[in-house]
């Protein structure tokens, strides 16, 4: 009888330990964010690693889940990251942060809704070697080797200014008549042998030393709340030292910036005197140097066609000086080469009705220059 009794005990231990590993292995995974966010933050892009999620979900069906705020029990848009490889290298989840609270999200095994995708970017071979890029509010290109020495040339970065939410590339250039207003927004940025809209290159004895036009692409992740790329730039001569350039360039969903990494490298050269710059127009715009906050800012005199255009940079190293030399708005630094130097760059058109003057550009700017202090930790159980 007691044997009997001791093997009913082990088999009812057997089974509630089987039952509390069964539970465990399908527990739905919850992605806790903590941050320090100070003012609130719309359609914030949190960064998590995606071995970090297979560590708590190793069984995850990366191409069958779904992402839920436990608050608002509503989904919540996300983008796996590759960072051009074959896997996953992190979850991006578009969030709201809230001052002084922490937020839940669960991963459910179910498909997800179909997003909207907010980014893209790609090569445009039927455009001379153009590279576009382009979010829900701004749209930028940069210009290949097939452009050079022709009358269209044109070294820096140049704006598509946009006033509707839908991405514009595709079409403009189906159209071929991107400088004329179909009410969507145009192409009235002149960039030229210029800088533009915050390219930057080196800068020696008061002499830019532009690069040519990039040379190749690579796209490492595209929508649909970020896409990123790469270009590589030949080597030039710089002041007698051979200098080569590669770009890693990414937008986001929601901003007026885009990202820009920038290596500079040399066989000769420790160290490289550059300028980041933005082209100056004839008549009275607005500018603002903060060189204390890395922030540098033009409102552009009115166009009397297309309306008012703002380019503003933001800098996360410290800023030798700013003046405005060589018909640019410019901004000095002294970089390491065979290093990596980021910083922001981006525009605003008054069209769109979200930032109409030279101050609201000026307090945005500052306001993403205050969010790039946010830190978000995340912690998965």
């Amino acid at each position: 009888m007691l044997k009997k009794y001791i093997h009913c005990i082990l088999i009812i231990m057997l089974c509630l330990q089987f039952c509390s590993l069964f539970a465990q292995s399908s527990k739905e995974p919850v992605i806790l964010l903590k941050h320090n966010a100070t003012i609130p933050q719309h359609g914030y892009i949190a960064s998590i690693a995606w071995e970090e999620i297979l560590k708590k979900y190793p069984s995850i069906d990366t191409s069958k889940f779904k992402v839920i705020a436990q608050s608002s029990k509503k989904e919540v848009v996300f983008q796996l990251e590759y960072l051009g490889k074959t896997e996953p290298q992190n979850l991006l989840l578009q969030v709201d942060l809230i001052p002084g609270q922490s937020q839940r999200y669960i991963i459910k095994h179910s498909p997800h809704l179909n997003f909207v995708s907010k980014t893209f970017c790609r090569y445009v071979p039927e455009r001379k070697d153009d590279f576009a890029w382009e979010n829900d509010k701004i749209a930028f290109r940069v210009y290949g080797k097939a452009i050079e020495g022709t009358k269209e040339n044109a070294n820096g970065i140049d704006v598509w200014v946009k006033r509707t939410d839908n991405l514009v590339i595709n079409e403009r250039y189906k159209r071929g008549d991107y400088h004329t207003d179909h009410g969507d927004g145009v192409d009235y940025y002149h960039v030229g042998l210029s800088l533009g809209a915050g390219n930057i290159a080196p800068l020696i004895n008061d002499s830019i030393y532009f690069p040519k036009n990039y040379r190749t692409w690579k796209i490492l992740d595209n929508g649909p709340i970020r896409s990123k790329f790469e270009l590589t730039y030949e080597p030039w001569e710089v002041a007698g030292a051979e200098v080569s350039m590669t770009k890693t360039i990414s937008i986001d969903a929601g901003s007026q910036l885009s990202s820009i990494a920038v290596t500079f490298s040399s066989a000769t050269k420790d160290s490289l005197p550059v300028v980041v710059g933005i082209i100056k127009r004839e008549g009275k715009g607005d500018h603002y140097f903060e060189k204390s906050k890395g922030i540098m800012t033009y409102w552009e005199p009115s166009d009397p066609i297309f309306g008012t255009t703002g380019v503003g940079c933001i800098f996360l190293e410290p800023v030798n000086s700013m003046q405005i030399l060589k018909e640019h708005l410019l901004t000095k630094f002294t970089i390491k080469t065979n290093s990596t130097f980021s910083y922001l760059t981006g525009a605003a058109w008054e069209r769109a009705k979200e930032i109409t003057n030279a101050k609201s550009w000026y307090k945005y700017l500052n306001m993403q220059k205050t969010k790039l202090s946010t830190k978000v930790k995340a912690v998965i159980f």
